[in-house]
């Protein structure tokens, strides 16, 4: 099971969501989205929390509002049994696909596959009023992660080829302006003069071209 939390501290509001144990944690781990962030107390057995940056923002994990990692910090220390009674906590937190997994470690277990993308931040003591307003959005439910993770790369897919064939569109159109600029430049230069009534005229003192120079003038 899966519990999962809104952080309306910022717009638009925000899905949290951690495992129940540690079996669970492994599930996360391994189908975790590329827009997950990952949170854990430092140096202490805690729950696995994560955010899913929404769509459509401006920002990314590392301009992470603070009131939203606050919500996320206060949130893990409060699923840590030893955490939850200590004050001046660390806690650490990196996009989930820096989190590496290997056949040697225990359930549950992580390390990193970059160290610099293991950002910090300090939780002096459990804020109450943040806890109990995220425990009031607090939904538990079966999710089959295989299925969402097949149906997210559906939708990835369909938006790049709908962004690919919107940007083959406006390169197409781009070409034909530019061809339809140059053949009209070509024209031009056929006038070397306007008459009185704006009209272009050919200057009979310039020097005639061949047929072939006009025909190479339109290439």
């Amino acid at each position: 099971m899966v519990l999962f939390f809104t952080s309306n501290a910022i717009e638009p509001p925000v899905m949290i969501y951690m495992g129940r144990d540690k079996v669970e944690n492994e599930d996360l781990i391994k189908y975790a989205w590329p827009q997950d962030v990952w949170f854990h107390v430092d140096k202490l057995s805690s729950a696995h929390v994560y955010f899913r940056i929404p769509d459509g923002v401006t920002w990314g994990w590392e301009q992470t509002p603070a009131a939203l990692l606050t919500d996320c910090a206060q949130l893990v220390k409060a699923n840590s049994i030893e955490g939850n009674k200590k004050d001046g906590l660390t806690i650490i937190f990196t996009p989930a696909d820096n989190l590496k997994k290997t056949g040697d470690m225990a359930t549950g277990q992580v390390s990193f596959h970059q160290d610099k993308r293991v950002k910090r931040v300090h939780v002096e003591t459990r804020i109450n009023a943040i806890v109990n307003r995220l425990n009031k959005t607090k939904q538990e439910r079966e999710v089959d992660h295989e299925a969402e993770r097949v149906e997210r790369i559906k939708r990835e897919t369909a938006t790049r080829r709908s962004a690919a064939a919107v940007q083959r569109k406006a390169e197409q159109e781009l070409a034909k302006q530019r061809e339809a600029e140059k053949a009209a430049r070509s024209y031009d230069t056929l006038f070397s003069g306007i008459d009185d009534s704006g009209n272009a005229y050919e200057d009979e003192d310039a020097p005639r071209k061949s047929v072939k120079e006009l025909e190479e003038d339109f290439m």
